[in-house]
């Protein structure tokens, strides 16, 4: 038997390893690194999700790139993500490479916050050079808006960007004075592409919006690093009732030049107790997790002049009773009010008034009757009862007010 050459079979083995290794870079570089999809169905063809998954990549670098404070705002992938892990696991067979970012649609959605990035116009530059088409749309900043000051400068709201037919669109969120978030409502100029995006496939611009700063969570989705709200269920929650209505400062400036506001040094310190007193509600009624609104007198005001009215005494607020709980009265105790009336009863006509120091808490309780929704008021003096029905209304939440449910206005 002939004896083996270890030599030559050791120098067979170093060759036939190189010539794989060399096989390998030429497919990464012609293959996986060149710009494009690179990941490819099971029948060797790119898919819509490839291209979807691509584009992504290449916005979420440039974004890395000029560090953008995004998070992923997109209420089909977020939708994805708060689902049962049984669930996920499933789609992940289905689409390995891209599980939740390729959610089908056409559009995918991100929110930045606005006070932390410095605008780079060198992003947009570049988003041009890799590129992607984009449409950037600007608004007057209400920030600035008060019933002295009816007009502000323009600042970015709404940035689109467009590859390979697929949509991103980049939310601005700006800080508010009464600590949420803000964006503006999406509005096209007459010289700007209508045909430019599918507009009522938006999650975000039919109307402004207003949100709690949620908490932010760096994870890896589908390969790519994105910050998501970290309390999924609550950020779609809140995305749902975000509905934002500005103060209608030019109509309040109009009001009060006819009849112009108390300025007396009880009048404005009224006014500064009814505000704090609505802060406490609020934060009362959110650890309870109930839901209100303005009501009565203190919706008209802000209605009506943006403001508190100084002579009503009180602040008024409203709560559906299917949202009361048996703790509500013991919560506004620790938070430092007094019982001072509770009228009627839990089945009807409730009511619970609350003071603190000499300024009342009037709130009302709200039954639905099919289509009515009425509440009903009790006479201090005779125990007449009285019921109001109701077609409309105000609702609130934190320092928030809610129309029909839909809308947030600014105090």
């Amino acid at each position: 038997m002939p004896r083996v050459n270890r030599t030559a079979i050791l120098s067979l083995l170093i060759v036939s390893s190189s010539v794989f290794l060399l096989f390998q870079l030429y497919y990464y570089r012609k293959y996986v690194s060149k710009p494009g999809p690179h990941i490819l169905s099971r029948t060797g063809h790119l898919t819509a999700s490839d291209v979807q998954w691509q584009t992504l990549k290449k916005f979420v670098t440039l974004a890395h790139h000029f560090r953008l404070p995004l998070f992923l705002a997109d209420t089909a992938v977020l939708t994805l993500l708060s689902q049962d892990a049984l669930l996920q696991r499933d789609r992940l067979v289905q689409e390995p490479h891209c599980s939740f970012l390729c959610s089908g649609r056409p559009i995918t959605s991100f929110a930045l916050h606005a006070n932390l990035w410095k605008y780079d116009p060198a992003f947009l530059l570049a988003v041009k050079q890799k590129g992607f088409e984009f449409l950037e749309l600007r608004g007057e900043d209400p920030r600035l808006a008060s019933l002295d000051t009816l007009s502000g400068e323009e600042i970015p709201l709404h940035l689109l960007l467009r590859l390979h037919g697929y949509i991103i669109q980049v939310v601005f969120l700006y800080e508010r004075s009464g600590n949420y978030l803000w964006h503006g409502a999406l509005r096209l100029k007459a010289h700007m592409d209508r045909s430019f995006a599918p507009f009522k496939l938006l999650d975000y611009g039919r109307h402004a919006g207003s949100y709690d700063r949620p908490e932010l969570v760096l994870t890896v989705l589908d390969g790519l690093d994105i910050r998501i709200p970290s309390n999924v269920s609550r950020f779609l929650s809140e995305q749902q009732h975000a509905r934002f209505l500005e103060c209608r400062y030019r109509d309040a400036r109009n009001f009060l030049q006819l009849y112009p506001d108390d300025s007396s040094l009880d009048a404005v310190e009224f006014r500064q107790k009814a505000k704090s007193l609505l802060h406490l509600a609020a934060r009362t009624l959110a650890h309870l997790d109930i839901p209100f609104w303005l009501s009565s007198g203190t919706c008209l005001g802000w209605f009506r002049q943006c403001s508190i009215i100084s002579y009503s005494r009180d602040v008024d607020i409203g709560i559906f009773i299917v949202d009361f709980r048996p703790d509500i009265v013991a919560a506004f105790r620790d938070a430092g009010l007094s019982l001072k009336h509770r009228f009627g009863m839990v089945e009807d006509s409730l009511e619970l008034s609350f003071m603190s120091d000499d300024v009342k808490l009037d709130i009302f309780f709200f039954y639905e009757d099919r289509d009515v929704v009425w509440n009903g008021g009790t006479q201090a003096k005779s125990g007449k009862k009285f019921k109001y029905k109701l077609f409309f209304f105000f609702f609130s939440n934190f320092l928030y007010i809610f129309f029909a449910r839909y809308v947030f206005l600014h105090f």
